[in-house]
């Protein structure tokens, strides 16, 4: 799933393109896709964009007009493409808007699950959707970050993953993050002391610093990753061939050696766990 470094660099990407002409033809969707019916989606129709913003992981595009805002969460397997004009252009994309002058911004989402969303919201409306998300990752410092993590007990990893309590980290950097600040994934929030606190902080910003980088500069996953979707592979840090724990609709990556004192995480599906 796209997270805070994917959908920042997007939104860069994407800031001056979408805000160079106005909407031609806003249209077709997929069923599935478009989530909302009014306002209608021809009120895109003439009226152009701001540019895009991001809240989490999600896109926005507001009209220059202040009238309405085009919002585009992508889940797992959307990816949103600015498509030049004269560029050729997925044929039946699950979301296209063109402009004037003929570049199209579409929506495709690969697999038979339409699970991406488009939503067209007044301002108001945008604000409500987007009400229930957590503070933003970058910057949060360790003050911050310590009421979160102590405001009630919960395994690191799926803290961070918890879009109502911090948006725009998923399962692939929370696997770096935890990582980077040498925390176990299974370590429960309540419990980390002030220079963990503080470590996990600084791995925050500097992970997720480093993933935009390398996502505006192109980098693929592999280039990207040190540790998600990293199994056997010798970790960067130490050398000790690289762990993870299954879920049913997750994966955890991590370093025995420099996140659980030498311990094996077992597999859930065993139905122990060592911690």
């Amino acid at each position: 799933m796209p997270e805070l470094p994917e959908m920042e660099a997007w939104r860069r990407q994407l800031d001056e393109p979408v805000a160079a002409f106005p909407v031609a033809k806003a249209g077709p969707a997929h069923i599935a896709t478009l989530k909302t019916f009014d306002p209608p989606l021809a009120m895109l129709e003439g009226r152009r964009f701001r540019g895009a913003e991001r809240r989490g992981k999600r896109l926005l595009f507001p009209t220059d007009d202040g009238e309405v805002v085009l919002l585009v969460h992508l889940m797992t397997a959307g990816r949103l493409r600015f498509v030049p004009a004269g560029d050729a252009a997925p044929k039946s994309p699950a979301f296209r808007l063109e402009f004037a002058g003929g570049a199209q911004l579409v929506l495709t989402e690969s697999g038979r699950k339409k699970r991406a969303g488009v939503w067209l919201l007044t301002p108001d409306a945008a604000e409500v959707e987007l009400a229930h998300l957590g503070p933003e990752p970058l910057g949060l410092g360790p003050e911050r970050l310590g009421e979160i993590l102590h405001g009630e007990s919960r395994r690191l990893h799926a803290l961070l993953r918890n879009q109502h309590l911090i948006a725009g980290i998923g399962r692939a950097w929370a696997n770096e993050i935890l990582h980077a600040a040498k925390l176990s994934p299974y370590a429960l929030s309540s419990d980390l002391d002030d220079e963990e606190v503080a470590r996990l902080a600084a791995a925050i910003d500097a992970e997720l610093e480093r993933g935009l980088e390398l996502r505006e500069h192109g980098a693929s996953d592999e280039q990207t990753y040190r540790v998600h979707r990293g199994l056997g592979e010798p970790c960067h840090v130490c050398g000790t061939p690289l762990a993870q724990v299954d879920f049913e609709e997750h994966t955890i990556y991590y370093c025995p050696t420099c996140q659980t004192g030498g311990r094996v995480l077992k597999d859930r599906r065993l139905s122990r766990l060592l911690r």
